[in-house]
Protein backbone atom coordinates (compact mmCIF):
# COMPACT_ATOMS: atom_id res chain seq x y z
CA UNK A 1 0.00 0.00 0.00
CA UNK A 2 2.85 2.57 0.83
CA UNK A 3 3.95 1.69 -2.66
CA UNK A 4 0.66 2.76 -4.44
CA UNK A 5 0.54 5.90 -2.50
CA UNK A 6 3.69 7.01 -3.43
CA UNK A 7 2.61 6.52 -6.54
CA UNK A 8 -0.75 7.88 -6.23
CA UNK A 9 1.10 11.09 -4.64
CA UNK A 10 3.93 11.77 -7.16
CA UNK A 11 1.12 11.02 -10.40
CA UNK A 12 -1.34 13.76 -8.40
CA UNK A 13 1.58 16.63 -7.79
CA UNK A 14 2.46 15.69 -11.49
CA UNK A 15 -1.60 16.42 -12.43
CA UNK A 16 -1.99 19.26 -10.07
CA UNK A 17 1.39 21.27 -12.04
CA UNK A 18 0.01 20.24 -15.59
CA UNK A 19 -3.13 21.69 -15.07
CA UNK A 20 -1.22 25.22 -13.12
CA UNK A 21 1.01 25.09 -16.88
CA UNK A 22 -2.03 25.15 -19.26
CA UNK A 23 -3.92 27.54 -16.93
CA UNK A 24 -0.90 29.76 -16.60
CA UNK A 25 -0.52 29.57 -20.67
CA UNK A 26 -4.26 30.38 -21.22
CA UNK A 27 -4.26 26.26 -22.59
CA UNK A 28 -7.38 25.51 -20.60
CA UNK A 29 -9.51 27.94 -18.08
CA UNK A 30 -9.58 27.68 -14.51
CA UNK A 31 -12.35 25.52 -14.29
CA UNK A 32 -11.46 23.13 -16.76
CA UNK A 33 -8.11 22.81 -14.36
CA UNK A 34 -9.72 22.41 -11.62
CA UNK A 35 -11.82 19.86 -13.31
CA UNK A 36 -8.78 18.38 -13.90
CA UNK A 37 -7.22 17.64 -10.42
CA UNK A 38 -10.57 16.99 -8.91
CA UNK A 39 -11.52 14.20 -11.52
CA UNK A 40 -8.42 12.59 -11.46
CA UNK A 41 -8.31 12.61 -7.24
CA UNK A 42 -12.39 11.01 -7.34
CA UNK A 43 -11.55 8.54 -9.33
CA UNK A 44 -8.05 7.49 -7.45
CA UNK A 45 -10.43 7.30 -4.47
CA UNK A 46 -13.04 5.45 -5.94
CA UNK A 47 -10.59 2.91 -7.44
CA UNK A 48 -9.62 2.71 -3.66
CA UNK A 49 -13.58 2.42 -2.28
CA UNK A 50 -13.39 5.42 -0.65
CA UNK A 51 -16.24 6.96 0.31
CA UNK A 52 -15.09 10.50 0.25
CA UNK A 53 -14.68 10.22 -3.62
CA UNK A 54 -18.51 11.62 -3.69
CA UNK A 55 -18.10 14.73 -2.38
CA UNK A 56 -15.25 15.53 -4.14
CA UNK A 57 -17.22 14.05 -6.89
CA UNK A 58 -19.91 16.72 -6.18
CA UNK A 59 -16.87 19.82 -7.18
CA UNK A 60 -16.01 18.01 -9.82
CA UNK A 61 -19.46 17.71 -11.42
CA UNK A 62 -20.31 21.12 -10.68
CA UNK A 63 -16.77 22.42 -12.55
CA UNK A 64 -17.25 20.10 -15.50
CA UNK A 65 -21.25 21.72 -15.85
CA UNK A 66 -19.64 24.89 -16.69
CA UNK A 67 -16.67 23.86 -18.85
CA UNK A 68 -19.13 21.28 -20.91
CA UNK A 69 -22.01 23.93 -21.38
CA UNK A 70 -19.14 26.63 -22.66
CA UNK A 71 -17.96 24.25 -25.37
CA UNK A 72 -22.08 23.58 -26.61
CA UNK A 73 -21.21 19.54 -25.58
CA UNK A 74 -24.40 19.70 -24.24
CA UNK A 75 -25.42 16.17 -23.74
CA UNK A 76 -22.20 16.33 -21.26
CA UNK A 77 -23.60 19.17 -19.43
CA UNK A 78 -26.66 17.99 -18.79
CA UNK A 79 -25.12 14.46 -17.38
CA UNK A 80 -23.43 16.42 -14.85
CA UNK A 81 -26.79 17.88 -13.30
CA UNK A 82 -27.79 13.55 -13.43
CA UNK A 83 -24.15 12.46 -12.03
CA UNK A 84 -24.84 15.13 -8.85
CA UNK A 85 -27.78 13.48 -8.55
CA UNK A 86 -26.45 10.01 -8.88
CA UNK A 87 -23.57 11.01 -6.19
CA UNK A 88 -25.85 11.84 -3.62
CA UNK A 89 -27.73 8.39 -3.97
CA UNK A 90 -24.46 6.41 -4.53
CA UNK A 91 -23.13 8.28 -1.20
CA UNK A 92 -25.82 7.00 0.45
CA UNK A 93 -26.10 3.60 -1.22
CA UNK A 94 -22.17 2.58 -0.61
CA UNK A 95 -23.01 3.38 3.15
CA UNK A 96 -26.13 2.15 3.90
CA UNK A 97 -27.13 -0.22 0.53
CA UNK A 98 -25.72 -3.61 1.88
CA UNK A 99 -27.75 -6.36 3.82
CA UNK A 100 -29.42 -5.00 6.84
CA UNK A 101 -27.79 -1.45 6.18
CA UNK A 102 -24.98 -2.13 6.00
CA UNK A 103 -21.82 -0.96 3.73
CA UNK A 104 -22.00 -2.14 0.39
CA UNK A 105 -19.13 -4.71 -1.02
CA UNK A 106 -17.46 -5.51 -4.51
CA UNK A 107 -20.21 -7.56 -6.12
CA UNK A 108 -20.25 -9.21 -10.18
CA UNK A 109 -23.41 -7.84 -12.40
CA UNK A 110 -26.19 -10.44 -12.80
CA UNK A 111 -26.90 -11.31 -16.02
CA UNK A 112 -30.43 -9.75 -16.20
CA UNK A 113 -29.31 -6.03 -14.84
CA UNK A 114 -26.37 -6.52 -17.37
CA UNK A 115 -29.00 -6.80 -20.26
CA UNK A 116 -31.13 -3.86 -18.40
CA UNK A 117 -28.17 -1.63 -18.60
CA UNK A 118 -26.77 -2.89 -22.26
CA UNK A 119 -30.36 -2.20 -23.59
CA UNK A 120 -30.96 0.95 -21.53
CA UNK A 121 -27.86 2.20 -22.98
CA UNK A 122 -28.27 1.83 -26.48
CA UNK A 123 -31.65 3.36 -25.93
CA UNK A 124 -30.90 6.66 -24.16
CA UNK A 125 -27.66 6.87 -27.19
CA UNK A 126 -30.68 7.29 -29.31
CA UNK A 127 -32.41 9.57 -27.39
CA UNK A 128 -30.08 12.13 -27.07
CA UNK A 129 -28.51 11.89 -30.13
CA UNK A 130 -32.01 12.88 -31.75
CA UNK A 131 -32.22 15.78 -28.89
CA UNK A 132 -28.31 17.17 -28.97
CA UNK A 133 -29.33 17.21 -33.11
CA UNK A 134 -32.17 19.03 -32.27
CA UNK A 135 -30.89 21.72 -30.23
CA UNK A 136 -27.76 22.28 -32.06
CA UNK A 137 -25.16 20.70 -29.80
CA UNK A 138 -21.50 19.66 -31.63
CA UNK A 139 -20.05 16.09 -32.44
CA UNK A 140 -23.67 14.91 -31.45
CA UNK A 141 -23.55 11.11 -31.75
CA UNK A 142 -20.52 10.77 -29.89
CA UNK A 143 -21.43 13.26 -27.27
CA UNK A 144 -25.13 11.04 -26.85
CA UNK A 145 -22.85 7.81 -26.92
CA UNK A 146 -20.46 8.67 -24.10
CA UNK A 147 -23.44 10.14 -22.09
CA UNK A 148 -25.23 7.36 -22.45
CA UNK A 149 -22.26 4.88 -21.14
CA UNK A 150 -21.46 7.04 -18.56
CA UNK A 151 -24.94 6.91 -17.41
CA UNK A 152 -24.99 3.29 -17.16
CA UNK A 153 -21.57 3.23 -15.56
CA UNK A 154 -22.44 5.39 -12.49
CA UNK A 155 -25.56 3.46 -12.14
CA UNK A 156 -23.36 -0.08 -11.52
CA UNK A 157 -21.08 1.98 -9.55
CA UNK A 158 -23.19 3.21 -7.54
CA UNK A 159 -24.24 -0.51 -6.64
CA UNK A 160 -20.73 -1.55 -6.59
CA UNK A 161 -20.85 -3.48 -9.49
CA UNK A 162 -17.17 -4.94 -10.95
CA UNK A 163 -18.40 -4.24 -14.29
CA UNK A 164 -19.00 -0.72 -14.01
CA UNK A 165 -15.44 -0.17 -15.10
CA UNK A 166 -15.77 -1.97 -18.59
CA UNK A 167 -18.45 1.12 -19.57
CA UNK A 168 -16.07 3.45 -18.01
CA UNK A 169 -13.62 2.41 -19.89
CA UNK A 170 -15.33 2.59 -23.59
CA UNK A 171 -16.68 5.83 -22.41
CA UNK A 172 -12.89 7.11 -21.75
CA UNK A 173 -11.43 5.56 -25.27
CA UNK A 174 -14.04 7.50 -27.33
CA UNK A 175 -14.18 10.62 -24.51
CA UNK A 176 -10.22 11.54 -25.21
CA UNK A 177 -10.01 11.73 -29.05
CA UNK A 178 -14.04 14.05 -28.64
CA UNK A 179 -12.29 16.39 -25.87
CA UNK A 180 -9.09 17.03 -28.66
CA UNK A 181 -11.35 17.63 -31.49
CA UNK A 182 -13.35 20.17 -29.38
CA UNK A 183 -9.78 21.81 -28.20
CA UNK A 184 -10.45 20.77 -24.56
CA UNK A 185 -6.88 19.65 -24.30
CA UNK A 186 -6.43 19.04 -20.38
CA UNK A 187 -9.54 18.06 -20.18
CA UNK A 188 -8.90 15.21 -23.16
CA UNK A 189 -5.70 14.50 -21.02
CA UNK A 190 -7.61 13.95 -17.76
CA UNK A 191 -9.92 11.53 -19.76
CA UNK A 192 -6.87 9.57 -20.39
CA UNK A 193 -5.48 9.34 -17.35
CA UNK A 194 -9.36 8.00 -16.64
CA UNK A 195 -8.51 5.37 -18.67
CA UNK A 196 -5.78 4.15 -17.03
CA UNK A 197 -7.34 4.97 -13.68
CA UNK A 198 -10.40 2.52 -14.83
CA UNK A 199 -8.13 -0.15 -15.80
CA UNK A 200 -6.43 0.10 -12.39
CA UNK A 201 -9.73 -0.01 -10.80
CA UNK A 202 -11.42 -3.15 -12.90
CA UNK A 203 -8.08 -5.15 -11.40
CA UNK A 204 -8.10 -3.72 -8.00
CA UNK A 205 -11.88 -4.19 -7.97
CA UNK A 206 -11.75 -7.84 -8.87
CA UNK A 207 -9.39 -9.01 -6.70
CA UNK A 208 -11.61 -7.87 -4.13
CA UNK A 209 -14.37 -9.46 -5.41
CA UNK A 210 -12.74 -12.57 -5.90
CA UNK A 211 -11.29 -12.34 -1.51
CA UNK A 212 -15.17 -11.59 -0.95
CA UNK A 213 -15.88 -14.85 -2.60
CA UNK A 214 -13.77 -17.09 -1.30
CA UNK A 215 -15.18 -16.05 2.22
CA UNK A 216 -18.66 -15.45 1.50
CA UNK A 217 -19.67 -16.14 5.35
CA UNK A 218 -17.55 -13.20 6.15
CA UNK A 219 -19.28 -9.57 6.88
CA UNK A 220 -19.46 -7.26 4.07
CA UNK A 221 -16.55 -4.74 4.51
CA UNK A 222 -16.26 -1.16 5.55
CA UNK A 223 -16.30 1.33 2.76
CA UNK A 224 -13.00 2.85 2.67
CA UNK A 225 -12.81 6.38 4.05
CA UNK A 226 -9.41 7.42 3.01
Amino acid sequence: MGLKNGIFSALMACICIVAVIMWWNGASSLLESLSFVTGAACVWLTVKESVWNFPLSLINVSTFFVVFFQSRLLADASLQIVYFILTLIGWYLWLYGGEQRTALRVVRTRRRESWLVALSVAAMTLLFWRTVRYIGGSASFWDALTTALSLGAQWLLNRKRLENWIYWIVADVIYVPLYLFKALYLTSLLYAVFLVMATMGYLQWRASWRKASATPSAAPTEVAVA
